[in-house]
């Protein structure tokens, strides 16, 4: 089983949220639903990086170095080729 980090960024103010999954494309209708209190103030969301790890341990792990992460890390990473949007 794979599991996902990805990184959302909010039409409405442009911000950033990061979070983890084993399906992104569906925790993005989720979010973009209001499945999520936090992010149901901020719809739409549209999906930016997604990277793949093969443990949930590694992925829950990547997951919390990135809500600490700058602006500029995020744009870096989400131009970056470990971004399996951008294959």
């Amino acid at each position: 089983m794979a599991y996902f980090v990805y990184i959302l960024q909010s039409d409405l103010d442009r911000s950033y949220y990061k979070g983890f999954t084993e399906n992104y494309s569906e925790r993005l209708k989720q979010h973009n639903s209001g499945f999520s209190i936090y992010t149901s103030r901020k719809t739409p969301w549209k999906l930016l990086h997604v990277e793949e790890h093969a443990l949930k341990a590694n992925a829950l792990k990547r997951e919390k170095n990135l809500k600490k992460a700058t602006k500029e890390r995020i744009e870096a990473l989400i131009k970056s080729t470990k971004n399996l949007l951008k294959v």
